[in-house]
């Protein structure tokens, strides 16, 4: 490096200590309207363009914007609350009316087939829900876990008296059931029917129920009427919270003057038992007289809330975002704009006030600009000027100018030794 060069780039080094801290400051381009064409488009954050500034009438805009950023987080926290509402189960109890009836075949001597030649009988079993307010029905089988139909033992036999249905992965959904038997007299039959109950539902010990006054319901809130009794009553160990003090009735029922509530699921497992089917007595009756008569039997069932269907197509609609997207993109286009022009009136304002400066001033500025992209070190400019190598800061540069040419000879010279020793 050169004397001169060296002496420049230790002057510029001092003179632009100072304003490093400010180099996104240095950094920032004074472009003109016609140099910004050439650049990327950049999007705009509404927020942080001084709109009030350029238009007094924009307030109403501001005033929109917070609105918006209100109706945001509103939104944002129903959809929450959406989200978290839909983890637990939302069932609505509805009426499913069952209708049983029954025909009767009387024997053809004249038939040809042997169906036709045996009197026979058939039960039917179907049903539907009332005041079903759902688009898609429900099929009737797809209410039930199992069906059984159990006839007169003495009529038909141990090995021929019962007729099951059972739910299995892949069981098709039907609107009802058909029993066909041979014969000529009336039958007893029980129908058995176990609902499928989603989640899954239990009974409880009788001991339990009685203690908590629940008969069916499912495990979780069995176990949330266990913690509130516990809560009433006060048998949570005041020194060791994760134990709770049985009284008379829990010792009864969990044999044990103390445990833990992590205890509780696992003891529950002996003290819960299958739903109680529900029990229909029916007569399959053979007299012509009965043939158009249909039993009716109502039965409390639980369904899918329908508004649960409605909050899932909320959230996984995309129709109302893509268009609150394309308004933000509009308003982000029209905001640009309207700074683009602010460069423009900007530029033409100062340059009508005093063209020849505004031009100089805009000159040093890409002069600069330049500089720091181009990684240009000095000023060329006012080095070549006497007057650069006079001022305060020439003293310090010769310093340390001489210091630095003093330690390379002192660096050469002990190398020069080390070798002549050697």
């Amino acid at each position: 490096m050169s004397e001169k060069k060296f002496l420049c780039y230790h002057s510029y080094s001092l003179k632009n200590s100072h304003t490093q801290k400010n180099s996104a400051r240095v950094c920032k381009l004074v472009i003109p309207f016609w140099v910004s064409a050439f650049y990327p488009r950049i999007m705009v954050d509404p927020d942080i363009i001084p709109i009030r500034e350029l238009v007094p009438e924009s307030q109403a805009y501001m005033d929109l914007l917070a609105f918006e950023r209100k109706l945001d987080q509103t939104i944002m926290r129903k959809r929450v609350d959406i989200q978290e509402a839909l983890k637990r189960p939302m069932k609505q109890k509805r009426k499913l009316r069952l209708y049983i009836s029954n025909t009767f075949n009387p024997a053809r001597p004249d038939a040809d087939d042997s169906d036709g030649s045996i009197a026979s009988w058939e039960l039917r079993v179907e049903g539907k829900l009332l005041d079903d307010p759902g688009k898609q029905k429900k099929k009737f089988s797809s209410f039930f876990k199992s069906l059984v139909i159990e006839l007169d033992k003495d009529l038909y036999g141990p090995d021929n008296h019962l007729v099951e249905w059972h739910r299995t992965p892949t069981t098709q959904e039907t609107d009802g059931f058909q029993v066909k038997r041979p014969g000529d007299v009336s039958v007893r039959c029980t129908l058995l029917l176990m609902l499928d109950y989603q989640p899954p539902q239990f009974k409880l010990d009788p001991r339990l129920a009685r203690l908590l006054g629940i008969h069916t319901q499912t495990r979780s809130c069995i176990i949330q009427a266990l913690w509130q009794y516990v809560k009433t009553n006060k048998l949570q160990d005041s020194h060791d919270k994760e134990y709770i003090n049985c009284d008379k009735y829990f010792q009864q029922i969990f044999d044990c003057p103390r445990l833990k509530f992590s205890e509780i699921p696992q003891r529950l497992t002996n003290l819960l038992l299958p739903p109680d089917p529900i029990v229909i007595n029916h007569v399959i009756s053979v007299d012509p007289n009965d043939q158009k008569k249909t039993a009716c039997y109502d039965i409390d069932v639980e369904v899918e809330d329908p508004l649960k269907s409605q909050m899932s197509s909320f959230l996984l609609s995309t129709a109302n975002q893509q268009e609150i997207a394309s308004l933000d993109n509009k308003i982000h286009e029209t905001i640009e704009s309207i700074n683009q022009l602010k460069i423009q009136r900007d530029f033409m304002l100062s340059f009508s006030r005093d063209p020849k400066g505004y031009i100089q001033d805009w000159l040093k500025s890409q002069s600069r600009d330049l500089k720091l992209m181009t990684d240009v070190v000095g000023n060329p400019e006012e080095e070549r000027r006497a007057a650069f190598y006079h001022e305060p800061w020439s003293q310090e540069a010769v310093s340390r100018y001489f210091y630095c040419k003093i330690q390379q000879r002192r660096q050469e010279l002990e190398q020069a030794l080390a070798v002549r020793n050697t």
